[in-house]
């Protein structure tokens, strides 16, 4: 037994991915990605959507979909299949609407004071009203000050040190094959997406530069590393 939602944020995390990056990939909203990764599965409107957007989420991340619909199945499944998930825990639920229903009580007392409070200021205070001046628009930023992130990891992986084989797939571990073969020592390999996952037998081989800037990736044996805009990450095996 694991904990989903443990898991899956702390997938997230480790690739640098933000929730509204996920969500245009994924075309999952973002309330249901937190709700996954917060395991309040109530949230969304039936299991089979909790089931569907499990896998998508953790195919995405480079996981084994299949086995958190497992996880989830052995969990929390009592034999209604399609039925809309209901709370696991009714307290809980129940305190949180207590406390937003104080919460929506006190602001209308809130309310009343400061519209009483404002009355009295206007009948009362006899002072006259005075032309206040319109703040300054905010000033713009200035052009170049702060230069666009990059959206699009653009590669080149070059056979420096002696040949290397490699096999690179594009979105995620089971995504389309991109290349796969030896690249020859003096050659490069330009390979350009969102997210690429490179399996490479000579790391030690490869001189990596990504978006124009050098990258550092461990030696020694082989590995799978996957690339974002964000940087080169290495991925367990």
């Amino acid at each position: 037994m694991f904990e989903i939602g443990i898991s899956l944020r702390e997938a997230r995390l480790r690739q640098q991915l933000e929730l509204p990056e996920v969500e245009q990939a994924t075309k999952i909203r973002g309330k249901y990605l937190r709700a996954l990764e917060e395991e309040q599965f109530e949230v969304l409107p039936a299991t089979t959507y909790v089931k569907g957007f499990l896998r998508a989420y953790a195919d995405y991340l480079g996981l084994d979909g299949q086995l958190y619909v497992d996880e989830f199945n052995s969990r929390y499944i009592g034999g209604e299949e399609e039925t809309p998930l209901r709370a696991r825990r009714t307290s809980t639920v129940n305190a949180h609407r207590r406390v937003e229903s104080n919460t929506i009580l006190f602001a209308l007392v809130a309310i009343g004071i400061v519209t009483a409070l404002a009355l009295a200021a206007a009948k009362f205070g006899g002072s006259k009203p005075q032309n206040t001046p319109l703040s300054a628009a905010p000033k713009a930023p200035a052009a170049g000050r702060e230069a666009a992130r990059p959206t699009v990891a653009n590669l080149v992986l070059t056979a420096s040190r002696g040949s290397a084989w490699l096999m690179v797939h594009g979105r995620s571990a089971s995504g389309p094959q991109l290349f796969q073969g030896v690249l020859e020592q003096g050659k490069s390999l330009p390979l350009s997406g969102k997210r690429l996952w490179i399996n490479v037998d000579k790391p030690e081989n490869l001189t990596v530069r990504l978006n124009g800037k050098l990258k550092p990736i461990p030696t020694g044996k082989p590995m799978v590393f996957l690339v974002t805009p964000k940087g080169v990450f290495r991925q367990s095996t």
